[in-house]
């Protein structure tokens, strides 16, 4: 097959790994910091700036938009130093040509300090930040090498942020403890200022393939997002933007959701180890999915390739039977691949862990997305859902 339309047909997106997955913080359910087995003679993990300068120049020359985004990931981003961030802005100018370059970067918080809030200010940096709720929930995973617990110090780099003025985001993992507690949840991360709000569901297999004890279990995990929306829908709507149900209304009018989870295919957005490795996904580093090293191919050619087309197309080809038949196909599309761990009550492999959750989420908010979905192709704003709850209230 000739995919030489390929590198018009959508957007390419790199994440940098530039400090590997080498953390201050030992999270239980982390999915990332084993990733160091696959470079057993390394000892620093630390990206070099040869390196960091040619991912610029090639990343920027292959956005097709105007605006380019850099994404700073990790493990702990901020254990890498200001004058690594600083060259890296400095190329970022050198290859810019007169576009617009944006940088985000995701942190634990425990190491943010007025000099780095400055800087971030200063530069427009949007900063996610992981926090799982309030204290006793953020606290059952998220602890220090020597498993002390992280939210005294995350809530200080919070205020720190604040104080400066820096742009923020927050991220909160939903596992088997905090999912109990969803309104709670929710209320404190209005309480924090955030705007928008993104929850991440912990699904992780064990080496010896059993699921691990952490995982929210699917049906929790739809009652937690239902608990959620009922707040959301009669009070929030257009003030604090949840992922979820933004890309649940955009699913529902046929709009490109703003998560790969629920997009129809996947595989535009990669991620680039600190070595100039460059894999199919941030939740596929392994060597199966390895596309090659920037030293020796470039970004357009990996990303593009005939392996990572595929494996974006994988997502719609491999469904099982039931997915298919679905009535709620359309908003999930299978979610995420490495989700896809369980088999269908034919015993069909490939459905996904959070099935049976997503399907009484889904069921839920229908009607609901039916009048935003109105709403919106009419030119008016989606939260008029709520004047209407309360009419009928």
């Amino acid at each position: 097959m000739n995919y030489t339309f390929a590198p018009f047909a959508k957007p390419l997106y790199v994440m940098l790994k530039p400090i590997g997955s080498v953390c201050n913080l030992r999270c239980k359910y982390c999915y990332y910091l084993d990733k160091k087995q696959y470079y057993p003679n390394e000892k620093r993990y630390i990206m070099p700036d040869e390196l960091l300068e040619r991912f610029t120049q090639q990343y920027i020359e292959s956005q097709t938009m105007f605006d380019v985004l850099f994404t700073w990931h990790g493990g702990e981003t901020l254990m890498r130093t200001l004058d690594f961030y600083k060259k890296a802005l400095v190329f970022q100018q050198k290859y810019a040509r007169g576009r617009r370059i944006d940088n985000c970067i995701q942190t634990n918080g425990t190491l943010l300090t007025d000099d780095w809030c400055k800087f971030f200010k200063d530069n427009n940096f949007l900063v996610g930040i992981s926090i799982d709720g309030p204290q006793h929930c953020h606290d059952q995973y998220r602890r220090t090498a020597d498993g002390k617990p992280s939210f005294v110090q995350v809530m200080r780099g919070l205020n720190l942020l604040k104080k400066h003025g820096v742009e923020y985001n927050i991220m909160g993992v939903v596992n088997d403890y905090n999912v109990d507690y969803p309104l709670e949840f929710y209320r404190f991360f209005k309480e924090t200022d955030s705007r928008f709000i993104q929850f991440a569901p912990v699904v992780e297999v064990m080496p010896d393939g059993q699921c691990a004890s952490w995982n929210v279990p699917s049906e929790k995990w739809g009652d937690f997002l239902i608990t959620v929306f009922d707040e959301w829908v009669r009070e929030d709507v257009g003030q604090f933007y949840v992922q979820y149900f933004d890309a649940t209304l955009a699913n529902w009018v046929g709009e490109q959701p703003g998560t790969c989870i629920w997009a129809k295919t996947c595989g535009h957005a990669g991620v680039m180890e600190f070595n100039g490795d460059v894999y199919s996904c941030d939740h596929f580093v392994f060597p199966g999915y390895k596309l090659g090293n920037i030293r020796t191919k470039t970004l357009t050619e990996m990303m593009y390739s005939n392996e990572q087309l595929q494996f974006g197309l994988d997502k719609q080809e491999k469904l099982p039977q039931q997915c298919k038949e679905c009535d709620f196909l359309f908003a999930c599309n299978g979610e995420c691949p490495k989700n896809r761990i369980i088999k269908t009550s034919s015993g069909e492999d490939g459905l996904n862990y959070l099935c049976k959750g997503y399907y009484n989420y889904f069921k839920h908010v229908a009607p609901y997305m039916d009048f935003m979905k109105k709403e919106l192709l009419a030119g008016r704003p989606p939260a008029n859902i709520m004047e209407e709850i309360k009419k009928k209230s």
